[in-house]
């Protein structure tokens, strides 16, 4: 049964909104090959907070992986509370915000600028505090997000770093990245599957997810969209971390949710599978199907129903985020329905949050 809350509707939204987000973005991303190509920065630095902080976390794994570019994830208290200095010679700043109005991200990024970096912001809103602000400014053309938790913009932000990889040379060719629309719609094809799913964890409170690699922040952001609109207490974790400790909580019926993804992770990843399953854990495993040791005879695995291409010269798991986190927002989604509560306006939650 399809339901109509706002996240759902903005869930559904996401393939036209990343083909908007690819097609407006060209003329920045010329800009920043030309600017990228005489001067490549040193090193880059990402500031955002909440969902956005997320992407950030995918955008360090694959700026890292795919351009050899060491990047940071800004603490913006070490500006904002300690008021320290920081050398920026060479450096690339870019401000992640899903409505622009940021307070500390655009407290970095607008001092960064002053330090002599250069900058890019990475925003839904066009005429938000943030776009006035950057050197370069890349637009997430999600159109406006009503629910108070982010799912389309996640992803058009998630677009907007493969695009910020792209212009800095990365071997990611725009005709990879212009199947992304036609993947997240793919990923969509599980909402029935997922929706039936949902039922089952309808008196979950706790429960962890995993993931590595480029699927690492996934497991970030399904925990979160669980704690903000399930009230869920969601645990994150790699595949290598949650060996070195955190397995202890896993008994049987524990729930843990996995972002079981190809290529370099793969191994780490089967090793905790089968533990995971050896320990009877409620298990639900997110993969594609063109991983078939993911999720062959495997009862509990949410599979897109389409291969994820390979980028050639790149790792095999470079373009799943996307299409993976698609079946987690909805799980989500209907999670929240089972539970009586209404994901688009979670308590004590709003749309704008203003820190400094």
């Amino acid at each position: 049964m399809r339901t109509n809350s706002l996240m759902l509707r903005e869930i559904r939204e996401q393939p036209q909104a990343l083909a908007r987000t690819l097609t407006s973005a060209q003329s920045v991303v010329q800009e920043l090959k030309k600017r990228f190509a005489t001067r490549r920065p040193r090193l880059i630095i990402l500031v955002a907070r909440g969902t956005s902080d997320n992407a950030a976390l995918f955008g360090r794994y694959l700026l890292e992986v795919s351009t050899g570019i060491p990047v940071s994830l800004a603490a913006p208290s070490i500006l904002t509370v300690y008021r320290s200095k920081l050398d920026l010679k060479d450096t690339l700043v870019v401000g992640i915000s899903q409505s622009g109005e940021s307070t500390d991200t655009n407290y970095v990024l607008e001092w960064a600028a002053k330090a002599g970096a250069a900058t890019l912001g990475i925003t839904n809103r066009a005429r938000s505090s943030l776009a006035k602000i950057p050197d370069h400014l890349l637009l997430v053309k999600a159109g406006p997000e009503r629910s108070v938790a982010a799912t389309k913009t996640y992803t058009g932000q998630m677009l907007a770093l493969y695009l910020l990889a792209h212009a800095l040379g990365a071997r990611i060719r725009m005709r990879d990245l212009q199947r992304l629309p036609e993947l997240a719609a793919k990923a969509l094809e599980t909402e029935p599957e997922v929706a039936e799913r949902a039922e089952r964890y309808r008196f979950m409170r706790y429960g962890v997810v995993v993931g590595r690699g480029l699927n690492y922040a996934n497991a970030f952001e399904l925990a979160l969209k669980l704690m903000e609109t399930c009230y869920v207490v969601a645990e994150r974790f790699s595949s290598a971390d949650f060996l070195h400790g955190p397995i202890a909580l896993v008994e049987p019926s524990f729930p843990v949710f996995l972002y079981a993804s190809p290529g370099p992770v793969w191994r780490s990843l089967k090793e905790i599978l089968d533990r995971l399953e050896a320990l009877q854990a409620e298990l639900l495993v997110f993969t594609d199907r063109g991983h078939r040791e993911a999720y062959a005879a495997r009862r509990r695995a949410i599979v897109v129903p389409e291969a994820v291409p390979v980028c050639p010269g790149m790792p095999e798991d470079l373009l799943t985020p996307i299409p993976y986190i698609i079946p987690g927002q909805l799980l989500a989604a209907y999670l929240a329905r089972e539970k009586g509560l209404n994901p688009d306006r979670p308590r004590s939650l709003q749309k704008v949050t203003l820190t400094l």
